[in-house]
């Protein structure tokens, strides 16, 4: 008898070794397949960050533009805020700095620098951490982990000149810039050149705010302008032109029988324009940073880093156009001449300066 129970408790013994290595043969296969997969999510988990120029995020034109790129991107791949993506907030130029290396410390894989201001200060850190990559929007940084974002501005900027154009009634409109450089002078001599195609007799009355953030320098820019008989202001300012936009609303509230008019920028900025039933807000020139953000965040993800190469949108890319939101002051008829002189620039007929000494030789073929 008691041999017996040896050989029924070997038997047991031996039935719980074979279950227990068949569990464990299973749990070893689960456990293969989260370590397989740990290793594809780590593949997987790229992190983007942008650090704005003291426009801020919420400019309402070119850091909001570009903000709204990343969200896309974010979204697209269902990734959180401030866990995948997330922005640095400048509020004076002594923020760069410390807003991209802060960035780099938390690791993120692709930092895009909003704007030509931040152009020193990506430049030092891109020599620094040559392992992180970087991307900026409105000048050219050559580095080898720099992709430099520009855009063809003037040839927008000539087609809101046309609308600007066709619809005056003084024979005079407005430019107000935010800082006087280069790129800004892009918009300035597209807008020129466009106006003056349709009409050489029109005034152009140009002014800085040297500043992107300096609303209440923009309000008294636009009121003295239309002051003196302006009526279609093109800005490209950043957040200075919500001051254009300001007066413009004002003006416009305690006369609303007033022909009064803003051209937006790198934004549709019809929002910007509304009040009551009215909108001030002609069109807009718009520049698709956005779309170049969200482009160029997947081509990083996907291993394309393009560091060292300069990337170009324009008319030919559809990343710069003319909005036509406002169908009460956008008229076919205007819509029909910025068509025309669009086909013109993309057949080459016309080569849209962007100098002002390019500015000044178009003005004298005319």
């Amino acid at each position: 008898m008691r041999k017996n129970w040896t050989l029924l408790l070997a038997l047991l013994l031996s039935v719980g070794m074979v279950l227990a290595a068949c569990g464990g043969g299973a749990d070893k296969e689960e456990e293969t397949k989260d370590a397989d997969k740990g290793e594809e999510e780590t593949t997987t988990d790229f992190k983007v960050a942008m650090v704005t120029d003291i426009g801020g995020v919420d400019d309402k034109s070119f850091n909001q533009s570009a903000w709204e790129g990343l969200k896309a991107w974010g979204e697209e791949h269902g990734i959180e805020e401030k866990k995948g993506f997330d922005y640095a907030q400048s509020n004076d130029k002594a923020d760069y700095m410390p807003n991209l290396t802060r960035l780099i410390r938390d690791e993120y894989n692709m930092i895009f620098a909003i704007g030509f201001e931040l152009k020193e200060d990506l430049n030092k850190v891109a020599k620094q951490y040559p392992d992180t990559h970087f991307a900026i929007v409105d000048d050219v940084v050559e580095q080898d982990n720099v992709a430099s974002i520009n855009f063809k501005e003037h040839q927008g900027s000539f087609l809101v000149g046309v609308a600007a154009a066709m619809k005056t009634k003084t024979n005079k409109v407005g430019f107000v810039g935010g800082v006087d450089s280069p790129l800004i002078s892009k918009f300035e001599s597209g807008f020129i050149a466009g106006v003056k195609s349709v009409n050489p007799d029109i005034e152009v009355d140009v002014q800085y705010a040297e500043s992107f953030g300096a609303a209440d320098k923009g309000k008294v820019i636009a009121s003295n302008m239309y002051n003196n008989d302006i009526d279609v202001i093109y800005h490209a300012s950043g957040g200075t032109g919500n001051g254009v936009f300001n007066e413009a609303k004002d003006l416009k509230k305690n006369d609303p029988d007033r022909d009064i008019w803003v051209i937006g920028v790198d934004r549709d900025q019809h929002e910007e324009g509304q009040i009551g039933d009215h909108n001030v807000t002609l069109t807009s020139m718009v520049k698709r940073v956005d779309v170049a953000v969200h482009d160029l965040s997947n081509k990083a993800m996907n291993g394309e880093h393009h560091g060292g190469e300069v990337l170009e949108y324009g008319l030919e890319e559809d990343a710069i156009n003319v909005a036509t939101t406002n169908e009460d002051a956008m008229t076919q008829d205007i819509i029909d001449a910025v068509e025309d002189w669009k086909e013109k620039i993309l057949s080459g007929d016309i080569e849209v300066p962007k100098t002002r000494e390019e500015t000044e030789k178009f003005l004298e073929a005319l």
